[in-house]
């Protein structure tokens, strides 16, 4: 096993949390991750993105070149991280905010818009779109057990937030869901 996932959004969207949390969740099943956030200057609303390889073996640079897999929460990171998804890979974006004009422009590239903020808000909370997001990557790829994402999920939120876990868990559940 060797998955190169990109995850990508506007800041605040969680697309690095749901990369640190397959990240976690794969470290929970003795694999070997690493984990590369990269983002602007602002705190919220500028681009957010991180990469994410989860593998058995060790993992020599957390550079991709060539993703398996594209979570774009957004149309600027459609159309920044499209061109990174390997040939029959994977791009999973956000109907609900991207483009009426989207062009899916690549026939070697399996495309799955789904309306991924208006799923979350049938859930009442906007902010799980990335839990769903994560879903579908996982139910797509095999990443790791839903258990350990669940798992890494009670870690990072803590028992502060303790009460979102059950939220992310359906959210997580209706992404896989939708993969499926």
């Amino acid at each position: 096993m060797n998955i190169k996932m990109i995850f990508a959004g506007y800041g605040g969207q969680g697309a690095l949390l749901s990369g640190q949390l397959i990240s976690y969740a794969a470290m929970l099943e003795d694999k070997h991750v690493t984990w590369f956030p990269s983002y602007g200057p602002e705190m919220r609303g500028g681009a957010a993105s991180c990469s994410v390889i989860i593998s058995d073996k060790r993992i020599g640079s957390p550079i991709i070149q060539s993703a398996d897999a594209v979570i774009a929460l957004n149309q600027p990171s459609f159309d920044k991280f499209e061109p990174f998804v390997k040939p029959e890979g994977v791009l999973i974006y956000n109907t609900s905010m991207t483009d009426s004009g989207l062009k899916e422009s690549r026939s070697d590239v399996k495309y799955l818009g789904l309306p991924i903020s208006d799923m979350a808000n049938e859930l009442g909370n906007l902010r799980v779109a990335n839990m769903i997001a994560l879903g579908c990557l996982n139910e797509l790829l095999k990443c790791a057990k839903t258990e350990s994402i669940i798992e890494a999920l009670k870690v990072r939120l803590g028992e502060k937030r303790a009460d979102l876990i059950e939220l992310n868990k359906v959210a997580i559940e209706k992404g896989g869901n939708a993969a499926k």
